[in-house]
């Protein structure tokens, strides 16, 4: 079912599915992705958990305010949140995502059960990076691509500082050699943060999503041994 809230000043479209009445699990795509991006995942955390999936600002059917600042997009999943369950949420971010993800960590842990970060670099200045040209792609806004890209290049040192103050399990998946984020960096920031390395690239949860599944559910169900 799609819907749309009216949350931090914008409107977030966002997919909903399972039982309103079981624990929420939610999903965020990566940059320049929509809720689509989790076909075929979604429906697997549906058998036992409310699963919400939305479009962040700038993406998809959801508001493009012109403004792309991280902590803000964290603060959209947090409203999101508070106007749809009273319970803390497993949170699984992709890239983009992902970085929300653990923004949303850092200044709403009681928001988050778990944490599961894919593929995801840390806040550390990108090196090396071509810019970024405007080729007529749609389904994003162009603006949310460049403002994005200077906080890469230029992250806030403070959240760096921010992931030792993650008090959610966390789970890191790395895509392995062929990931372009230095993912192992991540979780060594994150205390008692797990690392599992699937060898599939920046998109693990398209390209090997079995073991995607089995890694998270293995970590939603908590039979991950520790590192």
């Amino acid at each position: 079912m799609i819907r749309e809230a009216h949350v931090n000043g914008i409107k977030l479209v966002y997919r909903e599915e399972g039982d309103p009445a079981a624990p929420p699990l939610l999903l965020i795509h990566g940059r320049s992705a929509n809720h689509n991006d989790w076909n075929g995942i979604t429906q697997h955390f549906a058998a036992r958990h409310h699963v919400l999936v939305p479009d962040l600002r700038g993406h998809g059917a959801s508001d493009y305010p012109g403004a792309y600042a991280l902590p803000d997009m964290a603060q959209d999943i947090a409203g999101l949140l508070d106007h749809l369950t009273a319970e803390p949420a497993t949170v699984i971010g992709h890239s983009l995502g992902g970085m929300v993800a653990y923004q949303l960590a850092m200044t709403h842990p009681g928001r988050v059960e778990r944490l599961v970060l894919e593929d995801v670099p840390p806040p550390l200045p990108f090196k090396d990076r071509p810019p970024i040209v405007d080729d007529g792609s749609t389904g994003f806004d162009w603006r949310m691509m460049h403002d994005t890209e200077r906080q890469f290049l230029d992250p806030d040192p403070g959240w760096l500082a921010g992931l030792a103050g993650i008090t959610a399990p966390t789970l890191v998946i790395s895509g392995g050699a062929a990931s372009p984020f230095d993912a192992a960096g991540t979780a060594a920031r994150i205390p008692g943060a797990r690392l599992v390395t699937i060898e599939a690239g920046h998109l693990v949860h398209v390209t090997a999503r079995r073991a995607f599944l089995l890694a998270v559910d293995d970590f939603v169900n908590d039979r991950l041994t520790a590192p």
